[in-house]
């Protein structure tokens, strides 16, 4: 399996911050994006236009909206002999429309010569992430900052940035195709449970370390591998389905891609805590998964086990709750109101880059984020220093559990 690298997807990028010109085209009907001469070295000295897919990332999910219009790039002296005056020109759109000034605006070239046009709100989560994805400096002014990404020179893939390709709608390449024909095998032309298909992902993956020694990195070593054997398994199914054909049964065409799409956002969550339960249990660590709690309410994972949290004459400061979300964005919160014995909470994610101001919101509310070691780097330091990884958790899970029994 080949793996992936951003010159895959982009041949380059520029980024900015938008000035109030910018944000505000109504104001001043401006369609034109200023500060632009460095973007020669990107779209080059001849007239063109690009198709584009623009983005708007808002404070949560709600605020994202997306669109496709086409960039006109051109020389507005064209025909004068001595003086040059580039722009970039768009149509009225939505997109930019939703955007203010000091958002952080990012254009990326595309392989096939397509635009990426990404507004992204200050200060949110999706900023951070683009900044760390593109190796931006916070500090880039309102001048565009341009990148070349020209070979395979820049590190691989990893999962912090898939994730956020994705955030994107950019589809990942990278099959296992050595595992296509066991997959079908196995599971013939339809998903099994997604338990079950963990299991078939540990079962097919040779850990290079154990969980005692590694538990993170046997997490994200799992989770990758789960993941690649999903999207190769996906892609044949999906083939096979769009081979036998829908004649002119419309509905039955939007059923099946919905289903696709649900089954993409639903396996990722449980994905995460099938492996985080084998490792568990691979420690010998007690826990419940899924146990009832006031209001019927069922944390991700309770320790040591749920018969404990309902005994009232068990210490509170011998329970731990773990929250497990793949991805936070606006839904971290939910996880204040579970187990409510537990005043500290924590909450496992394989987010990147979440924005200072809501990291500061979890130190606020008593919620300790528990990150892959791996991922850590997308942080700011300041947020590392707060950050704990599975092997620190696991660590006050054993100190706990050993004062018990």
């Amino acid at each position: 399996m080949k793996k992936g690298f951003l010159s895959n997807y982009f041949t380059g990028i520029a980024a900015k911050y938008l000035s109030a010109v910018e944000a505000c085209p109504e104001r001043s009907n401006q369609h034109e994006f200023n500060g632009i001469s460095s973007l020669k070295i990107l779209l080059g000295e001849v007239r063109r236009v690009f198709p584009a897919k623009l983005y708007y990332f808002g404070s949560d999910d709600t605020d994202t909206i997306s669109s496709e219009i086409s960039l006109t790039w051109y020389d507005a002296r064209e025909n004068h002999i001595s003086r040059s005056e580039y722009r970039l020109y768009f149509q009225a759109n939505p997109i930019l429309e939703q955007a203010d000034a000091g958002d952080l605006l990012v254009i990326g070239l595309t392989c096939d010569n397509n635009l990426y046009v990404i507004a992204a709100k200050a200060n949110t989560t999706i900023e951070s992430q683009l900044l760390w994805l593109f190796g931006l400096e916070k500090a880039i002014e309102d001048k565009f900052e341009v990148k070349k990404i020209e070979d395979e020179s820049d590190q691989d893939l990893n999962f912090a940035s898939r994730y956020i390709l994705e955030e994107l709608g950019i589809e990942i390449k990278e099959i296992a195709v050595d595992f296509l024909d066991k997959l079908v095998n196995t599971f013939k032309n339809s998903f099994p449970s997604t338990r079950i298909f963990s299991k078939f992902a540990r079962d097919t993956f040779f850990l290079e370390v154990d969980a005692l020694i590694n538990p993170d990195k046997m997490l994200v070593d799992l989770i990758n591998h789960e993941e690649t054997l999903f999207r190769t398994f996906e892609k044949y199914i999906v083939a096979e389905r769009l081979r036998s054909g829908f004649g002119e049964d419309v509905d039955e065409f939007l059923r099946f891609s919905l289903s696709v799409q649900n089954r993409r956002k639903s396996r990722a969550g449980y994905a995460l805590e099938n492996h985080l339960e084998f490792i568990f249990q691979s420690l010998n660590i007690q826990y419940s998964r899924n146990g009832i709690t006031e209001n019927k309410v069922k944390p991700d994972f309770i320790f040591p086990n749920i018969s404990h949290y309902h005994d009232p004459g068990f210490s509170e400061s011998n329970l731990t709750m773990l929250g497990v979300k793949s991805t936070c964005k606006e839904r971290w919160r939910q996880v204040l109101s579970e187990a409510t014995r537990i005043n500290k909470k924590h909450l496992f994610t394989l987010e990147p880059s979440i924005s200072k101001n809501q990291t500061d919101e979890m130190k606020f509310n008593e919620l300790q984020l528990v990150i892959p070691q791996s991922i850590h780097e997308t942080y700011l330091k300041e947020q590392q220093e707060w950050l704990i990884n599975l092997a620190d958790f696991i660590d006050i899970l054993k100190r706990k559990q050993n004062s018990i029994f």
